[in-house]
């Protein structure tokens, strides 16, 4: 997959937005205190400090990483000057600098902000620029969160760019700043934080749903996906989906019986959808009389994927065309039955003229809603949760040809218990075992109210059909690796293993279970768990710990990430390096005898380079398909093969001309490790050593809900180079490894062992 257009880190890392992680790391880390004393923002004119500084009151958490920013008096929007942030020429391009400020939200809770500030770039920058507002909450939860991923500026004249948030009840900081992604330069000018009002956060209590009304929505929800991606009116394409569903759940939900369901539902859509029809199953639908206009000018819904972001590769567009046998047709209308013994009658193409969509009806009259916050404490915010992520996997998830779920009932668990969840953390469990059904690696669900970025200070592995400990923090003297984990709070590990797993959506059982491995251990600041352990010496004991470590920086002992682990053999971590490391180590590389790669893991920090250099001649990666949707149901999906796959020359020098080359793999490589993977394997470029990776691959789509969710998921359809399946299989070792009780007990690293032995046999 292409790394720089998936941000697949975001996944690897369970499923959190990339900047809002590495923002929480550079302030935990960076040695300026936030100072929020000050209930208001300081110096957003910037014309307070010294000139060729950090301006007053504003800080840089990144320069240990190559980043800066001072004041300068040569470029002002307004007033004498303005601040430059700026990168360093050896900078890592895929890393960035923030300038940011700290404010107490406390004066600002429950109210709706804007944050604004005029922006330019320098001419020929090779880094995007992104404001971004960030609320952190008490206990350590993290807010409202926008860096402007999908709108990065690029303009060279000043443009002003805004975020609008709402501050939570228990906001504790509100950060703010702006963002130099890659290298080069941009200027910021005259801020500002303006309060625009009171919110109203939405907080209906939950109540059970009737079979009644049960069916009811069901019905509603079906209707809506089919409205909503498929039928391309101009009043479709310009209704505010998210009020119109909030304000449908009672009247749908309060239908007594499918005649009245349908005259609900009939108008409820005809201001957007005049030419939809909803009727009793089994009657003849009347076609309308609009659509046997005599025209042949139509126009449909192509979706390449389905358009979340306007940066990312899947795009959603109404396209405008003749009339032809390979178009749709308006006269001839998609027929669906929605359950409850209802049908509807939905065109997916319609006519028009210079004036729009066919029949032209009164332009709707929108009633303001004020300031209103969705949350997913409030029962009709779940309930369009579900109908939302419901229908855009329905019609655009592009695996159901490999995954045989009986989505449709998911559809009715899952609006059951989001009906009944007590809070939104409640809600967060019910959507993440709806993603689960659809067997995606790359499916999970992030909620800011889920606050489990810390671990347990070890790491563990299930080995041998056992739970062991493989690494332990320092500072930790109550367990050694090798110490075998009989419970987690009081339930066997076995047992609370296959809890977790219910909620991780994977392809393979590999995948699974190292999610698992990982949740198990995970959960807010400070919070306990209880294990009981039988240490090496087979004594028994019982030791509560507590989660402080930040849950991504633990990692299991490995030699450094460019090492020679014995004469003429090198050890190369693509976990850790980036390309500087890599083309710096060449010397080195190129006169071994033997080379590994470690690739059990993610390869942040860099790009294809390292293939370029094992081949001799041109190579691809796997293939990458959009799929083109234009008919309800995921029926009839082509596949679009990408212009981005990768297509790769070879580099002098070539490390295999000399060397013994091993990868070595397991199921933790997901995605852009597995489209490294799969060239080694399609090429037979290197034996592969370990387990089979991850079985997911393709750029994600995220998805925002309502109440600050985001869902993940895989948006396009990956096969191997011949074409056949990768989804759930993944790349597969030419030489299988598995780890023993043993080798951990002794600390020895078998995987790596085994590729030493590869790489040295004459």
């Amino acid at each position: 997959m292409q790394k720089d257009l998936s941000k697949k880190l975001l996944l690897v890392i369970t499923l959190i937005l990339i900047s809002l992680i590495n923002t929480t790391v550079l302030a935990q880390k960076s040695p300026v205190k936030l100072e929020t004393s000050t209930d208001k923002p300081l110096n957003l004119d910037f014309e307070e400090g010294e000139i060729g500084k950090v301006p007053s009151n504003w800080f840089v958490p990144t320069k240990q990483f190559g980043y800066d920013a001072k004041l300068v008096e040569d470029t002002a929007k307004t007033g004498k000057h303005s601040v430059m942030i700026y990168s360093e020429d050896n900078v890592n391009p895929n890393g960035f600098g923030n300038l940011m400020q700290s404010i107490d939200a406390k004066p600002f809770r429950g109210k709706r902000v804007k944050f604004q500030g005029a922006v330019k770039t320098g001419f020929g920058n090779q880094a995007k620029t992104q404001l971004w507002l960030r609320v952190d909450r008490s206990q350590g939860k993290v807010g409202f969160f926008d860096n402007m991923e999908n709108r990065p500026i690029s303009s060279i004249d000043w443009k002003y760019c805004e975020i609008i948030a709402d501050i939570d009840e228990d906001a504790e900081t509100i950060n703010f700043g702006m963002l130099l992604i890659g290298k080069g330069k941009s200027w910021l000018d005259n801020v500002s934080l303006e309060e625009l009002g009171t919110i109203t956060v939405l907080k209906e209590p939950a109540k059970p749903l009737t079979e009644q009304s049960l069916t009811n929505l069901t019905a509603f929800a079906k209707l809506y996906g089919y409205v909503r991606y498929f039928h391309p009116s101009d009043e479709v394409n310009s209704t505010n989906w998210d009020d119109f569903l909030i304000k449908a759940i009672k009247p749908v939900e309060e239908a007594k019986n499918n005649t009245e369901l349908a005259e609900k539902l009939n108008t409820l859509f005809h201001p957007i959808a005049p030419t939809v029809k909803v009727f009793i199953s089994g009657q003849q639908a009347t076609l309308p009389s609009e659509l046997t206009l005599q025209n042949t000018q139509i126009t449909y819904w192509k979706h390449n994927g389905i358009e979340q972001n306007p940066q990312n590769i899947y795009k959603s567009q109404r396209v405008r065309e003749n009339l032809s046998d390979k178009t749709p047709n308006p006269n001839k209308p998609f027929i669906g039955e929605i359950g409850g013994g209802l049908s509807c009658m939905v065109p997916t193409a319609l006519f028009f003229d210079a004036q729009g969509t066919l029949p032209h009806t009164e332009k709707l009259k929108v009633e303001p809603v004020g300031f209103v916050k969705y949350s997913g404490n409030d029962r009709s915010t779940r309930i369009v949760d579900t109908i939302i992520c419901w229908n855009i996997m329905q019609h655009f998830y592009p695996y159901f040809d490999v995954v045989k779920d009986n989505w449709a009932n998911t559809l009715t668990k899952t609006l059951t218990a989001a009906a009944n969840d007590k809070d939104s953390l409640a809600f967060t469990h019910t959507l993440r075992r709806m993603m689960a059904e659809l067997q995606d690696g790359h499916g999970g669900v992030y909620n800011p109210d889920s606050n489990d970025f810390y671990s347990l200070p070890i790491i563990w592995d299930f080995v041998e059909g056992k739970l062991v400990v493989t690494y332990v923090e320092p500072s930790n003297t109550t367990l050694q690796v090798g110490d075998i984990v009989l419970k987690v709070n009081n339930k066997p590990s076995l047992e609370a293993l296959a809890e977790k797993e219910i909620e991780i959506s994977g392809a393979t059982a590999q995948w699974k279970r190292y999610t698992a491995l990982k949740d198990l251990r995970s959960g807010e600041k400070d919070s306990e768990a209880t294990l009981e352990i039988q240490t090496i010496s087979g004594e028994k004991k019982t030791v509560t710990l507590k989660k402080t470590a930040f849950l991504y920086q633990l990692t299991e002992t490995k030699p450094e990430k460019i090492a020679e682990v014995k004469p003429g053999v090198f050890y190369v971590d693509l976990d850790r390096i980036n390309d500087e490391d890599f083309n710096a180590s060449l010397p080195k590389l190129e006169k071994a005898k033997g080379i590994i790669f470690d690739l059990r893991g993610y390869p942040r920090n860099v790009s294809p380079i390292v293939l370029n250099h094992l081949i001799d001649k041109p190579v691809q990666s796997a293939r990458w398909n959009v799929p083109i949707v234009s008919t309800p149901d995921h029926k009839n999906m082509i596949n679009f093969n990408t212009d981005g796959r990768w297509t790769l020359d070879p580099k002098a020098p070539r490390l295999t001309a000399n060397a013994k080359v091993v990868f070595i793999t397991d199921g933790r490589a997901i995605s852009y490790a597995e489209s490294y993977m799969g060239i080694i394997e399609a090429y037979k470029l290197a034996e592969i050593v370990g387990a089979p990776t991850a079985g997911t691959n393709g750029n994600i789509n995220p998805i925002k809900l309502l109440g600050d969710y985001t869902v993940y998921w895989t948006g396009m359809k990956v096969l191997k180079h011949d074409g056949s399946q990768h989804h759930g299989i993944g790349i597969q070792p030419t030489i299988p490894v598995s780890r023993t009780i043993r080798g951990i007990t002794e600390k020895k690293d078998e995987f790596l062992e085994k590729a030493i032995e590869v790489v040295s046999k004459n």
